[in-house]
């Protein structure tokens, strides 16, 4: 089994799920006592965002690149960026270590894909659904991608900044993003990405309107089926 080394703390709470479903995929596939190999940075993540909002993606990419460097010293053999948005400095972690970078995108394409999905709702923060580093990839693996309108993403940015990364659930923001999806289905979307690791706090993916790929399980399945060879 290969050590799969994951910087996380973008957010804690989403961080908490890939641990527990990275352990959890490896023991429902070997059986027993296995658990995963991981070695985990958790980052402060308060400095980040505030980078994040003055759009300094250098001074991010920086301390990615960092903590990967740290990661495949320590002895990962492949690194796991626990966050959407933060693949935006995909291109600076990859540089910085030999070892692969598994990327999330990578990840939720072959897995709309394979539920059928040839043009997918994006939900994520407002930097995944209006940069382009996000949906360039999925296009790229032959995808199209919707996104909210600009008064719907704004309103989806504030809920994940300022609730789910702090690990607070309302029932006023799942009907807020369950009526964005119903929006996003009627304007031709023929799936749903849930392209924050924090919406599936929010939401189940089995209870959508239409094929839903959770990034956080699909990024960890792909991890998995690495480390598992």
């Amino acid at each position: 089994m290969k050590i799969l080394g994951l910087i996380g703390g973008m957010s804690a709470e989403s961080t908490t799920v890939y641990y527990q479903t990275l352990n959890g995929l490896v023991r429902a596939r070997l059986g027993g006592l296995h658990s995963a190999q991981i070695l985990l940075r958790s980052l402060d993540f308060a400095p980040i965002a505030k980078l994040q909002s003055a759009g300094d993606w250098d001074a991010t990419g920086v301390i990615l690149a960092d903590a990967a460097a740290r990661l495949e010293a320590a002895g990962a053999e492949a690194i796991l960026i626990c966050a959407n948005t933060m693949h935006l400095n995909a291109p600076q972690v990859q540089a910085a270590v030999r070892c692969p970078l598994i990327h999330i995108g990578d990840a939720t394409a072959e897995a709309l894909k394979a539920r059928g999905v040839t043009k997918a709702l994006l939900l994520g923060t407002r930097f995944t659904m209006e940069k382009p580093f996000y949906a360039e990839r999925l296009e790229a693996a032959g995808l199209g991608v919707l996104t909210p309108d600009p008064t719907d993403r704004e309103r989806l940015h504030a809920i994940i900044y300022d609730e789910l990364v702090v690990g607070v659930i309302t029932e006023a923001s799942r009907a807020a993003v369950l009526a964005m999806i119903d929006r996003g289905l009627a304007a031709g979307a023929d799936g749903i990405i849930f392209g924050c690791t924090e919406i599936g706090l929010l939401l189940d993916p089995a209870a959508m309107p239409a094929p839903t790929v959770d990034t956080a399980i699909a990024h960890c399945e792909a991890a998995v089926d690495f480390a598992l060879g």
